[in-house]
């Protein structure tokens, strides 16, 4: 990959595009992984005004800490790049004392990993109501794409997908280049959403270069027989994912009423 010019490329589409949106810049939620720290560096670099949030929930501390420090590089080479912190923690607890208790408490647990998604997209959206700006997409290609691993309508909602067309591996690239934080370069992949120390291979149970290849073979028409042992069981995780979660990769459907029907009997 030309990482350089995937770069520059990467800088100048989001240029135009908020200035063809009249945009004044981008807001974007940054969690101390790869990916919001390769997406909001990119943002940076177009010279439009960037706020970047913090928007803990019961985070953990190292989470939070290669946040801050993120932001704190990018304020120190970025002179349009400011920071809000915005601790949503007692937001969420209030939620869930509201909401009726459940007999299935691991079905809770999951709508509510989701639900701190949700709430961190309505933060970012109020942001970008009040300034102006428009909501950086931080999803990458395997994720948005492959076995849809994000929140519908948390953090999959966005105005604008800047890394969505590149590999996890190839986000660590740009990230080795455009000067990430080792912290952050070194960090597990993580959604960030338990509260607890696992990570998106403990939950997905392969590897993002693992999942790449998968998605490469699904995409050249493999199946399942053309394999064995690791291979295979990687090939069944991806595709469970991938069917699961088409809602989330295919346009909202529509319900079309025929003509006949709208027209008087």
């Amino acid at each position: 990959m030309q990482t350089e010019k995937v770069i520059e490329h990467i800088v100048n589409w989001l240029r135009d595009y908020a200035t063809n949106a009249n945009s004044k810049g981008f807001v974007i939620g940054v969690s101390g992984g790869i990916d919001s720290a390769v997406t909001s560096t990119l943002c940076a670099r177009t010279g439009l005004k960037l706020l970047c949030v913090e928007m803990p929930i019961h985070q953990g501390k190292q989470q939070v800490t290669r946040a801050d420090r993120h932001i704190d590089w990018l304020i120190k080479h970025f002179s349009n790049v400011s920071r809000e912190p915005v601790n949503l923690t007692p937001v969420f607890d209030s939620l869930v004392a509201a909401l009726p208790k459940v007999e299935n408490e691991e079905e809770r647990f999951m709508s509510l990993a989701n639900t701190r998604a949700r709430l961190r997209m309505t933060t970012l959206y109020y942001f970008a109501a009040l300034k102006g700006y428009l909501v950086a997409g931080t999803g990458n290609k395997v994720e948005d794409f492959g076995i849809g691993f994000y929140t519908k309508y948390g953090d999959g909602g966005v105005d604008l997908s800047p890394i969505a067309d590149l590999l996890k591996t190839e986000v660590y690239e740009l990230g080795r280049v455009l000067g990430i934080n080792q912290d952050i370069m070194e960090a597990a992949p993580t959604d960030g959403l338990w509260g607890d120390h696992r990570t998106d291979e403990d939950q997905i149970g392969a590897s993002y270069p693992e999942l790449e290849w998968a998605m490469k073979m699904d995409d050249e028409g493999k199946t399942i027989e053309d394999f064995s042992d690791r291979e295979k069981e990687v090939f069944t995780i991806y595709k469970k994912f991938n069917t699961a979660n088409k809602h989330k990769m295919i346009p909202i459907p529509i319900c079309e009423i025929p003509n006949s029907l709208k027209s008087a009997s």
